[in-house]
């Protein structure tokens, strides 16, 4: 199922995800993650986070975090556990921040992926989103998609 984030039980999860499957893949200096990581918490309170698990009372086995600006839907992070991926919680995830979006007005999604995250580029690729640049400073490709 898909749920809103409950900051006290699904906060440890959620920072877990991130530090195993998302940080590795990072071109940021440490001193810039270390950094990010501090406000982690003040982060996740902006915008919108929907956890993945197999029931309404279960630790997250992923999550998805994103924020609407405008016409925007911008998916700020996405991770799913190792033994919960290809099971799709991840089309699921996105699937409820496209509607989500659509419902606030939103025509458009972006996202970020690092230039060495072959499987979340191959992800979002399938999930229709398009290269519209690469950003040389942060070592990522920017995604785009319509949303309808």
């Amino acid at each position: 199922m898909i749920r809103y984030r409950r900051p006290k039980q699904d906060d440890t999860v959620i920072i877990g995800l991130i530090e195993t499957q998302l940080v590795p893949l990072s071109h940021m200096p440490e001193s810039v993650l270390n950094q990010i990581k501090k406000e982690m918490p003040r982060r996740l309170a902006h915008g919108v986070t929907l956890v993945a698990c197999p029931d309404y009372d279960s630790d997250p086995v992923g999550f998805v975090h994103y924020m609407l600006h405008g016409d925007l839907l911008y998916i700020d992070m996405l991770a799913i556990a190792p033994n919960a991926q290809r099971k799709r919680w991840g089309n699921m995830l996105m699937d409820r921040a496209e509607r989500f979006a659509l419902s606030r007005g939103c025509k458009r999604a972006k996202v970020a992926v690092d230039a060495g995250n072959a499987v979340g580029l191959s992800f979002y690729q399938k999930m229709d989103y398009s290269i519209a640049r690469y950003l040389t400073q942060s070592f990522c490709y920017e995604l785009e998609k319509q949303l309808s």
